[in-house]
């Protein structure tokens, strides 16, 4: 199969041709139509996750119809089109066993503990656990962009930020989860402030419906919270930092009202995985803080019955989709400004 491959970290990663994968007992392949480019895919082939070996094949946001099956499945067949989260589970750990999947003590990664989906095929193990149909009508495009921004920024927002009608929500960072987060936002009838140093993000946002949209510049991030408070009548009663820096988590905490829920989805690795927060605001203002790891596959119906009514369309946060043979460009893009607003995905069967 035609894959993208790393053979050293921070080096451009190359198309060509690498052995198709084996499909697990348990597990199956799948045929990709669709994968996101992600900026965790970013933090992989930068060498910031400890658990990548060398050559690699990055991608973890994937759709796609499955091609073969193990002998130990029983739910899936060949044809069936499918997505996957991002965190495939192991079923048999303490966590897993409790339903909490996205935390799983053993779990697997495609595109991180082993090859992904900037390929023509993912082998994805466990498959009865840890697959999703993509319902019918839905392109494999959308259902890509729904497996670790959206809904990843679905779940922070429902069970860790708890949003409510007419809740003010910060959202720093507008990229593919901040974006998500604004549209699922507007859709529970919040209120949204809208941060990104990017006027093309700024722009998407607005037309998602944030209420306010607000460009960091070179402000500090206390400064910079001021500025959330202001717009939100007193400060915001849930804040996510979807970027991922000390500045955007200090800022996100800061600009919270007493009582309120900061969310941390944008990854803070390398020598910010261990950034300081205003634990003073925290205890005093009795504030919540909490980190989200993506969604398990058994939360999925309720995200997509919200697509299926209409009152959510991932599809509209898609900026761009490329072939297999831009990947490579696509990834190395995303340590710098976005050249467009929104998700780049890719198509390997262009």
């Amino acid at each position: 199969m035609r894959a993208v491959v790393v053979e050293e970290f921070g080096r451009q990663p190359e198309v060509r041709e690498v052995p198709a994968p084996a499909c697990p007992p348990h597990g199956v392949v799948i045929r990709v139509e669709a994968t996101g480019v992600c900026r965790s895919d970013w933090h992989g082939w930068q060498g910031h996750d400890d658990g990548i070996t060398l050559p690699h094949v990055p991608g973890h946001e994937l759709a796609g119809t499955v091609v073969e099956v193990g002998p130990g499945v029983r739910s899936w067949r060949a044809g069936d089109v499918v997505t996957v989260p991002f965190v495939c589970a192991c079923g048999t750990c303490v966590a897993c066993q409790a339903g909490e999947q996205q935390v799983c003590e053993r779990q697997t990664q495609p595109g991180f503990t082993h090859w992904g989906s900037f390929a023509e095929l993912v082998a994805i193990s466990n498959a009865d656990l840890n697959l999703v149909r993509v319902p019918a009508g839905m392109s494999a495009v959308t259902a890509a962009s729904l497996g670790c921004r959206f809904a990843t920024a679905y779940r922070a927002l429902t069970v860790h930020g708890r949003l409510r009608r007419g809740d003010w929500l910060a959202v720093h960072g507008c990229g593919g989860v901040g974006l998500s987060a604004v549209m699922i936002a507007v859709a529970s009838a919040a209120r949204v402030v809208a941060l990104d140093p990017s006027a093309d993000a700024r722009t998407a946002a607005t037309a998602l419906g944030a209420h306010v949209v607000l460009d960091p510049g070179t402000a500090d991030p206390e400064a910079l919270a001021e500025l959330v408070v202001e717009a939100s009548e007193g400060g915001v009663h849930v804040s996510l930092d979807a970027l991922g820096s000390p500045a955007t988590a200090l800022a996100s905490v800061l600009g919270l009202r007493r009582r309120g829920r900061h969310v941390q989805v944008g990854l803070l690795l390398a020598d910010d995985a261990r950034t300081a927060l205003p634990m003073d605001r925290v205890v005093g203002w009795e504030l919540e803080v909490y980190g989200s790891h993506g969604m398990a596959a058994h939360e999925y119906p309720a995200m997509l019955e919200r697509v299926a009514r209409g009152e959510l369309r991932p599809e509209q946060l898609v900026g761009r989709v490329v072939a297999l043979d831009e990947a490579p460009a696509a990834l190395v893009a995303m340590g710098g400004p976005p050249s467009t607003a929104g998700m780049t995905v890719v198509d390997p069967t262009r």
